[in-house]
């Protein structure tokens, strides 16, 4: 037979021990549990307002809405530099325009027509046609030149030639007399050729102080030794009494001033410049810093192409170059103008 003994119980547990020690009882169970939290000291801190919302604190503090302590404890937001307003630009000078001598001097119509040159007044011949369009030319580029703001320059024409005896003088004539007949310009014609000036007798004019006078002489005005003509709209200004250093008054600050004195305030005024050959004087070169137009004149039966490009290179600091063929007397084309009206030059 199995034997059957009674199973011991087991005895107590640590904690039921403890609890019988201390005196506890029955009553030991786990502290109540509050249903609010409260907030964690180690809480992190606000974000700093960005610098719109300061100064829109700022503002509010100064409009009364805050109290005194919080403005003195806002802090100021940096001063953003302001640009001071640009000053109002200056006002450009005005200038008025020199008047030429009440004194008419006529010109002399049997020299123009010794000379070959156009008769003021008259009908149109072929000689009279052929410079209306060199002259067309020439205001063309003044007009280009006005609206780029280089006007004043190119109201400042040089007719020079290579060598002697080419024409030139002749074509600046003419060119002056066709320029005078239009109706919204004047122009003025300088006998700059000092050493041999021709302009005054082509044109049976007295002689008298002129540009090279006005040059060497600081006391002296340009305008007063122009010379007012009685063909209309015709003005010339004689080259004065010859010196040894021509070149040198051309080369001077004066020169600009005389010349400036002359269009800076006369922008229908055209300056036509009977210059020495550029290859036989010095002059050419020089007046070509001060003008915005060349005219070469060539002759068709004399002018060889190398003393062409010589002169063309002396004249390089005129910013516009143009070539005028003389005494040519076969045309590609047949063009014969004076036949259209009646008359043949």
């Amino acid at each position: 037979m199995t034997e059957h003994r009674k199973i011991p119980t087991p005895g107590k547990s640590l904690f039921e021990r403890a609890e019988n020690f201390f005196g506890l009882g029955g009553d030991f169970h786990p502290a109540p549990v509050p249903k609010t939290l409260a907030n964690p000291v180690n809480r992190r801190k606000p974000k700093r307002e960005p610098e719109a919302a300061r100064e829109v604190s700022l503002g509010e503090a100064l409009a009364g809405r805050m109290p005194p302590r919080v403005l003195a404890a806002a802090p100021v937001a940096a001063a953003v530099p302001v640009a001071a307003p640009a000053p109002p630009p200056e006002p450009e000078p005005v200038y008025e325009d020199v008047t030429f001598p009440a004194k008419v001097h006529q010109i002399d119509r049997e020299a123009l027509a010794t000379y070959g040159l156009i008769q003021p007044d008259v009908q149109a011949t072929m000689l009279l046609e052929e410079f209306r369009i060199v002259k067309r030319q020439v205001l063309q580029s003044v007009r280009k030149a006005r609206e780029s703001g280089s006007g004043q320059l190119a109201q400042r024409v040089l007719v020079c030639s290579p060598h002697p005896n080419e024409g030139k003088s002749y074509c600046a004539v003419n060119l002056a007399l066709a320029l005078a007949a239009e109706k919204d310009s004047e122009v003025l014609l300088v006998d700059a050729d000092f050493a041999k000036p021709s302009v005054l007798s082509m044109l049976g004019l007295p002689r008298g102080p002129g540009f090279m006078d006005a040059l060497a002489r600081q006391d002296l005005k340009v305008e007063d030794c122009v010379m007012t003509t009685d063909v209309a709209g015709l003005f010339v200004l004689p080259a004065g009494n010859h010196t040894t250093s021509d070149s040198e008054y051309l080369a001077s600050e004066r020169t600009g001033e005389v010349l400036d004195r002359l269009t800076r305030a006369a922008p229908n005024r055209i300056v036509i410049f009977d210059s020495s050959p550029a290859l036989a004087a010095s002059p050419a070169a020089e007046l070509a810093n001060h003008v915005g137009q060349a005219i070469v004149v060539a002759r068709a039966d004399r002018t060889g192409q190398s003393a062409l490009e010589d002169a063309l290179t002396l004249l390089s600091a005129c910013p516009d170059l143009k070539l005028l063929l003389n005494a040519a007397h076969f045309s590609p084309s047949g063009r014969r103008f004076g036949a259209y009206y009646g008359q043949e030059a």
